[in-house]
């Protein structure tokens, strides 16, 4: 500890301003409303007495349990029984019960829901691809008179295609369980868009699909358009609404940047953690990056039961992090998806000031005043960041940032801790 003090110990921190990035922020406002009107599209496909199993998956949806209840008490509303099966692939360890308990850690419990949650982590098999990947489903979800998903549309983290991360994802990898999801991650990212795409196209054919519930979310983590998708028009439809999703997706206004630091990482902000969309840092070379980042720190994990996925595309890191890191769940999600540049521990210091002196210090630029270095709570809400003095200026002349403090030092406890963001 006192050799990496006298190391690092007299980094001259820039002075940071906090900013506002101003994006659209349209949104809706009462989301069980939203659901509740668009499920009329698919009331032909409801049958009273019909058991109904609706897939849930284990990402932050904004909203998620107001979603979730609507649409149960949609389906009883027209005489269905709906209980919920966990969609979320290898994700919780890739055991039922830490499938259930993720849900929990996102709002989603028999009691909210108003329904039961069947977790299993049991498939069949329904076929195979061409190249021989098996087919798997969720057990439970075939024991159902009829299937629903329920997810949101955005760009994935891995990979760039018509269809990415929504409810074709979750029909090929979600329900397809740990087994499925290693099955459909087997090839590489290379191969990812079109196993996703051939998978589903198997599943829609061959087990009880009825309808799909899409979200879209704005830059402000807000749902701004859900959609009630009929089974048979998920693929067609679902390129249009990625389209808006990435349209809608925030962004780092100042780049290059020379340190970034996040607050807090975890599985309710993005599947890798932190979201390569907005960090420009991916496990894999089939995202394009959109933004230059030359060290990145990340202080601390979300309550995402320990899953540290994608924490190694960072390049420093605290104590405090590392020692919340279920490894169990973290390499279960890596040996799934075959990247394991993310599971990678980076260099580990005592506290957070450390974490940042360290990477300031290696960002290799003889004036720290002039580091370019911007501070963000998480990837998922990027509203409001802080800016190095350097990059006041910039600021001061982009219509869609507005300078809202002075720029002020660090400020670090006695422990070497910042205050939350």
């Amino acid at each position: 500890m006192e050799v990496l003090e006298r190391l690092v110990g007299d980094v001259a921190l820039p002075r940071m301003a906090r900013v506002k990035q101003l994006f659209d922020d349209d949104h809706i406002a009462d989301v069980a409303g939203a659901v509740t009107q668009a499920m009329g599209r698919v009331d032909d496909r409801i049958r009273p007495g019909m058991s109904i199993a609706l897939a849930v998956g284990s990402r932050g949806l904004a909203d998620l349990p107001t979603l979730v209840s609507a649409t149960v008490a949609a389906l009883k509303a027209r005489g269905a029984e709906p209980f919920i099966v966990p969609g979320m692939g290898s994700h919780g360890g890739a055991t039922d019960e830490g499938q259930k308990k993720l849900l929990a850690g996102l709002g989603v419990t028999e009691e909210s829901a108003g329904c039961p949650i069947r977790s299993s982590m049991e498939t069949v098999e329904l076929g195979a691809l061409p190249n021989g990947l098996p087919v798997l489903m969720d057990a439970e979800a075939m024991q159902a008179d009829g299937i629903a998903i329920l997810n949101r549309v955005k760009p994935h983290t891995s990979f760039s295609a018509e269809i990415e991360s929504g409810l074709a994802k979750m029909i090929s990898i979600g329900l397809g369980k740990q087994r499925g999801a290693e099955s459909c991650h087997a090839m590489g990212f290379a191969y990812m868009a079109e196993n996703v795409l051939e998978m589903a196209k198997i599943k829609l054919a061959k087990a009880p699909f009825l309808f799909g519930v899409a979200s879209v979310e704005n830059s402000y983590d807000r749902i701004c358009r859900v959609e009630v998708i009929p089974a048979e028009a998920i693929l067609s439809e679902e390129p249009a609404l990625l389209s808006e999703a990435r349209r809608r997706l925030p962004r780092i206004m100042f780049d290059p940047l020379d340190v970034l630091v996040i607050d807090r990482m975890g599985k309710e902000y993005s599947g890798t953690g932190m979201d390569p969309n907005i960090t420009g840092r991916a496990t894999t070379p089939y995202l394009a990056p959109r933004l230059q980042v030359a060290k990145m720190v990340v202080l601390d994990l979300a309550g995402t039961s320990g899953n540290a996925c994608g924490v190694g595309l960072a390049d420093t890191t605290t104590r405090r992090l590392f020692d919340k890191i279920d490894f169990v769940s973290t390499y279960a999600n890596h040996l799934t998806s075959t990247t394991l540049g993310g599971a990678k521990i980076p260099m580990i210091m005592e506290n957070d000031r450390l974490a940042i002196y360290a990477a300031a210090k290696t960002a290799n630029v003889l004036d720290l005043k002039a580091l370019r270095m911007v501070r963000i709570p998480n990837t998922l809400h990027i509203g409001e960041v802080l800016i190095s003095e350097a990059l006041v200026p910039e600021a001061e002349a982009n219509p869609g940032v507005e300078v809202v403090s002075e720029p002020a030092p660090w400020r670090f406890d006695n422990a070497g801790e910042l205050a939350a963001f």
